[in-house]
Parts: structure tokens; C-alpha cells; sequence
């Protein structure tokens, strides 16, 4: 006859591995949830950027529209005045 009985030792092995898969996985899941936060905030951030450089550079533009208007302006003075 076979001896079928478990030792303690073994049981609580098992059952520690259990306990630390379970710990492992839900921190697992708490690190995702925390970086789809992440994400998710930087990419509004990212959107408020983009909107920033694309005013940025209309107005940037018009300055130089602006200076070479300035420039025309004082080159047509100067070439009047000789």
C-alpha cells in the first residue's frame, strides 16, 4: 500500500507560491493602470504642445512678414532720399 499523505512542509510551500503569485500579479496591474494614467496625461499634454508651437509659428510668421515689411519700407526711405 501506497503512502498517500502530504508533509506540512509541502503545503505550505504551496501555498507561499500561491500567495506570492497573487501579490506579483496584482502589482503587476497596479503598475499598468498607473502607466495608462501616465500615458494618458502626457498625451493631453502632448496635444497642448502641439497647439502652443502651431500659434508659435503663425506667430513667428507674421513677425518676419512683418520685419521684411519694416525692411522694404526703409530701403524704399533710404533709395527716395539719395
Amino acid at each position: 500500500m501506497e503512502n498517500k499523505s502530504i508533509s506540512i512542509s509541502f503545503l505550505v510551500g504551496i501555498l507561499f507560491q500561491t500567495g506570492a503569485l497573487v501579490w506579483y500579479v496584482s502589482s503587476l496591474a497596479s503598475a499598468i493602470e498607473l502607466n495608462s494614467r501616465d500615458l494618458s496625461r502626457h498625451e493631453s499634454r502632448i496635444n497642448n504642445l502641439t497647439t502652443i508651437m502651431q500659434s508659435q509659428a503663425v506667430t513667428l510668421g507674421r513677425m518676419d512678414e512683418n520685419i521684411k515689411s519694416i525692411r522694404d519700407m526703409m530701403e524704399a526711405n533710404r533709395s527716395n532720399e539719395d
